[in-house]
């Protein structure tokens, strides 16, 4: 019997967090079948990336919770001259069927990778223009329909070469969708708001569930980053935290704050939102969450969970299986997806909103 090749795949992470990226995809991947004879993915620490080798195996970019890209990996060239990079790269990409909608040069998200924005910025239209010439690259209106070109360069002497699917990745270089800081503002923590924004939700999905008089919740909101970028979409919301509010949301005619412990309060009517950035054990604050939607205080929510130093693929899953569990329970349908985003440090975020059926 003829033995079955490999798909390797190339899985973009947080840099400290390749272990538990490993881990969850190794785990994804066994859901499906047994997984005999395969080694164990190639880590190295700090990189912001891992390569697994999956015999048939698929993986679901959606369920993967640390990995930021999902990247199909074709070759890896270990060592690239300084006279010419570009020959045995252009070689490479020729063995490849097909076309190409996007060419997207890549450097790990290190302060080393950092170093190579340059290099790789250069080194693009060198590669871009032959492929052009070639007609593997296309611009046209099929190129979001098309596999992305991936060219990582872990560092300017060797580089990965790879394809995502445009419906099973991100559609952002690096799988980061940067947010700027806001000068109004009161806090850096109103990114990680506006990134889970943009990452769960389509422009469709924002428009109907962010809406002008909404009512939100905003639990730990001190000093209110998160509030902020309620507020700005003209949703009234009771903060509440012992803490101070800062800036513009001071007495600001949409936000009443409250100086209450976020665990305790309880909302005399049902909101439309609930959002939460306390920081607090993750089964503590789930189980909060799941009190709160069993309860019909709220239809939606975004809330991070802080993870432990150890343990955190455990810890996470005990944490989001009790609210499966207690919102299956009580018979309430409901859609949970949850990113460690570019904007996440020690932490997950989450998104969980109320459907019909």
């Amino acid at each position: 019997m003829q033995k079955k090749s490999n798909t390797n795949w190339l899985l973009y992470c947080r840099p400290g967090f390749e272990q538990d990226c490993a881990q969850e995809a190794l785990r994804q991947a066994k859901l499906q079948k047994p997984i005999i004879g395969i080694e164990q993915p190639a880590i190295t620490a700090d990189s912001g990336y891992v390569i697994a080798a999956l015999n048939e195996q698929s993986l679901n970019y959606r369920e993967l919770i640390f990995t930021r890209q999902l990247i199909r990996l074709h070759h890896s060239i270990a060592q690239l001259s300084e006279r010419d990079r570009l020959t045995p790269i252009l070689d490479a990409i020729a063995t490849l069927p097909g076309t190409f909608g996007a060419l997207w040069l890549e450097a790990p998200d290190t302060n080393e990778g950092k170093l190579l924005s340059t290099f790789t910025r250069r080194f693009q239209p060198l590669l871009e223009t032959p492929l052009r010439e070639q007609g593997r690259l296309r611009d046209d209106a099929t190129h979001n329909q098309l596999p992305r070109l991936h060219i990582f360069f872990p560092d300017k002497n060797s580089v990965l070469i790879g394809t995502s699917d445009p419906h099973n990745s991100a559609d952002a270089i690096m799988g980061i969708v940067r947010q700027s800081m806001p000068p109004e503002a009161p806090s850096r923590s109103t990114m990680k708001l506006a990134e889970a924004i943009e990452v769960f939700m389509d422009r469709s999905e924002q428009t109907r569930l962010l809406r002008q008089g909404m009512q939100a919740v905003d639990l730990g909101a001190a000093p209110g980053g998160w509030t902020w970028q309620l507020v700005k979409r003209g949703i009234k919301v009771t903060a509440v935290d012992n803490g101070p509010m800062k800036g513009a949301l001071v007495n600001h005619p949409l936000v009443q704050h409250l100086k209450q412990d976020g665990f305790k309060y309880a909302p005399h009517k049902a909101v439309d939102w609930l959002v939460c950035d306390m920081v607090e054990k993750p089964s503590k604050v789930a189980t909060l969450i799941g009190n709160w939607f069993a309860a019909g205080w709220c239809k939606h929510a975004i809330f991070n969970l802080k993870l432990p130093m150890k343990q955190r693929v455990v810890a996470l899953d005990s944490a989001l299986g009790g609210i499966r569990k207690q919102l299956d329970e009580e018979g309430i349908n409901f859609r949970m997806v949850a990113k460690q985003l570019y904007h996440d440090r020690e932490e997950v975020t989450v998104f969980l909103t109320k459907t019909k059926g």
